[in-house]
């Protein structure tokens, strides 16, 4: 299918769309949903010539017809997902199949004056004037073919409202599973999470396949964190190796908040994850963690932006990347530092590890800066495991095999380190574990 046909297909699609939603109530939405589908039209789907998609060519999602992921549960139970990955993490769980809300599969046990945890379709429903303000206002489909893509065909996903002062002490897990049907399907899931000012909460947004097949999910999730606000965020992406996902996080910081991102990648034909994080209040605080493997032909792209509105705000990015087979990575961030912004601190580092010479990572870290009383710094490394500290494990009884296994869970520790919560970490080490040591087992076979 051309690129033109694509853009064709969507358009029919969501005029489908339209119709299943009549009489639905959300009037007030319906505006901003011909909006986006029209500027998508206008943008169609972006290639490499455009600067941000340099590296990352997105024809493999445009050629596929895409059709919307059916509705049911298809006999799913809840044994089912404790199989799945992060599918051990119960307490205050709500569930999406191919994006949309099962009440049945869910686990939420939160009860508490003002605090809603629940399915944005429901809210949309019964109470559309609390999210009107926010939704759609902060990730701009204007400028973005994806997140156009994904406003317009809004329908379901996770409503997470914390009132002001309120401390969340369980995590409360978003758990979206794509399962296929015998045919490539997609789904847009969208998350809307406000967070009051003084409060704090840990919010886990995991994304699995449940069986092999073609499935395409192109998530947007908006986070407003209030001021003096602590926020903990993990986008853990787990999929099977056909899919392709595409993600915008877009958060928005008021005074003296501090926002936590935790990105892991690990499955996947072609990734793109996108985190956007506005310091629109002094002394905000933003930290970006991430963590991305790749192995086979697989391509994944980390695109981070962090503007830097207000003056005394900090910023800490660390991303690191392990590529082998012919798999390809990808990062580009950049710090934009505003005019009023002034004593900004920023400190932005990408590494990446390539265990093959047919792996290869393109990295772009840039500094855009129009304050000249600020102190930010940026750096890139791409190397192999290092000969000398091979050497001196070898030289100590060590296998090469072994010696290279505990090197690049060495490079991989210090991202994972940095997770909190035990129940995720545990299941990320013996990710990690498990792959070095099929490939120090494969290795020993060639």
């Amino acid at each position: 299918m051309e690129i033109a046909e694509a853009k064709n297909l969507y358009q029919e699609r969501f005029q489908e769309f339209e119709k299943e939603l009549a009489g639905h109530g959300q009037s007030w939405a319906l505006p901003a949903r011909r909006e986006a589908i029209s500027r998508f039209a206008e943008m169609g789907f972006p290639t490499p010539r455009h600067e941000e998609w340099k590296y990352t060519n997105v024809a493999p999602i445009a050629q596929i017809p895409f059709r919307p992921a059916a509705r049911g549960r298809n006999g799913i139970q809840s044994e089912t997902l404790g199989r799945l990955p992060f599918g051990s993490l119960t307490a205050n769980r709500l569930v999406f199949l191919n994006g949309r809300y099962s009440r049945e599969l869910s686990d939420l046990r939160l009860v508490s004056n003002g605090l809603r945890v629940e399915s944005l379709a429901a809210a949309l429903g019964k109470d559309p004037s609390a999210l009107e303000p926010y939704l759609a206002r902060y990730a701009r489909y204007q400028e973005h073919s994806f997140v156009a893509l994904n406003t317009a065909f809004i329908e379901d996903g996770a409503f997470v409202s914390i009132p002001s002062g309120k401390i969340v002490e369980e995590p409360i897990h978003l758990f979206f599973v794509s399962t296929a049907a015998g045919e490539a399907t997609v789904s847009h899931p969208r998350n809307l999470i406000l967070v009051g000012n003084d409060s704090q909460v840990t919010i886990v947004e995991s994304y699995v396949g449940l069986n092999h097949g073609v499935t395409w999910t192109n998530a947007v999730t908006e986070i407003v964190v209030g001021e003096s606000a602590v926020v903990e965020h993990y986008k853990l992406q787990w999929e099977q190796e056909e899919t392709f996902h595409t993600a915008t996080l877009q958060v928005h910081e008021s005074r003296s908040s501090n926002f936590t991102s935790h990105s892991v990648a690990l499955g996947g034909s072609l990734v793109r994850n996108e985190v956007n994080v506005v310091l629109d209040g002094e002394g905000g605080e933003c930290t970006l963690n991430g963590l991305y493997l790749a192995t086979g032909r697989q391509h994944v792209d980390n695109h981070t932006r962090i503007d830097h509105v207000k003056p005394h705000c900090t910023s800490r990015e660390l991303y690191k990347g392990v590529l082998e087979g012919k798999a390809r990575g990808v990062f580009n961030g950049k710090i934009y530092v505003h005019k009023a912004a002034q004593k900004t601190d920023a400190r932005q580092t990408n590494k990446n590890l390539l265990l093959s010479a047919d792996a290869s990572v393109d990295t772009k870290p840039q500094l855009e800066i129009y304050n000249n009383d600020v102190k930010c710094t940026h750096g890139s490394t791409i190397g192999q495991l290092d000969e000398d500290a091979l050497f001196y494990l070898r030289a100590r009884g060590i296998g090469l095999d072994a010696a290279r296994s505990l090197l690049t869970y060495g490079f991989i520790s210090d991202i994972v380190g940095r997770v909190k919560l035990a129940s995720i970490r545990d299941q990320l080490e013996s990710f990690v574990t498990t792959r070095l040591e099929q490939r120090s087992h494969l290795k020993e076979q060639e």
